[in-house]
């Protein structure tokens, strides 16, 4: 939970509420009449008749939230916008991270994964679902392990495979990681490699190579900047999606990107 936006958003909300109070307040003394200077600023006076008239319309309550709510999501898609477009050529064009589907599709979707993440496991089968019926996507993929050890050794894996073996080896050793329920560890990974036609023992030395750990810190840095703290996270085009999007919802911005 984003403790400071919640913060943010209940003090939005009190004070709206406060500032409707306020007017209806001063609204009905204006209607009345005029009050003495000594009865201008009572605040006693003033509180009860503020709590009194929340008591009487609690639905200002709920509106306010609303308000809110949509002022903070129009704030963020804005700032969301921005961080796409300065740091798009960090997304688009790092020169290490897999680029697939079509690599000249009319269309980027850049994913931040953790092969441990739940959502992103679900989300696999759907991004390689708009790949396939879409056909004119480019694919890339952020590695971002955020969930702890077993996560970074599999990014780990992923990356040192790609370094040695090429592109395809990355994607096919990707798709296994993305289906693969049980703990990395060395014997496993080395099986996975062996099943492939991999050498383990290289895979696992450049696993711990400045190369590797770089790309992965640099992903991070990359996500810090840009606000990222969960997985998956897409940028569709310019549009920057936090969180699980179903196929349907991928296609329907697949169309609002392409404008039509």
């Amino acid at each position: 939970m984003d403790y400071n936006k919640t913060s943010r958003t209940l003090a939005g909300i009190f004070l709206t509420v406060l500032c409707v109070a306020l007017l209806a307040v001063f609204t009905s003394r204006t209607n009345g009449p005029v009050p003495k200077a000594e009865e201008t600023f009572d605040k006693a006076m003033l509180h009860a008749e503020i709590r009194a008239y929340i008591l009487e319309n609690p639905d200002i309550i709920f509106e306010a939230a609303a308000i809110v709510r949509q002022r903070e999501a129009e704030e963020e898609s804005k700032r969301d916008v921005d961080l796409v477009k300065e740091y798009w050529d960090e997304l688009q064009n790092d020169g290490r991270s897999y680029v697939g589907g079509n690599p000249e599709g009319d269309i980027t979707l850049v994913e931040f994964l953790d092969y441990r993440c739940g959502y992103c496991r679900k989300a696999f089968e759907e991004v390689e679902m708009l790949l396939e019926d879409d056909g004119n996507i480019r694919f890339i993929i952020k590695e971002f392990p955020i969930l702890g050890e077993a996560s970074m050794i599999a990014s780990q894996f992923a990356i040192a495979v790609r370094n040695i073996h090429g592109a395809d080896a990355y994607k096919s050793i990707h798709d296994t990681l993305m289906t693969f329920t049980g703990e990395p560890r060395p014997e496993v990974l080395a099986d996975i490699a062996t099943t492939f036609g991999f050498e383990p023992t290289p895979i696992f030395t450049e696993m711990m190579s400045e190369t590797v750990m770089d790309e992965i810190n640099e992903n991070r840095a990359l996500g810090q900047k840009m606000q990222i703290s969960g997985t998956p996270t897409f940028v569709f085009g310019e549009a920057l999606l936090r969180g699980y999007l179903p196929l349907d919802a991928m296609r329907e911005v697949a169309k609002e990107q392409r404008g039509s």
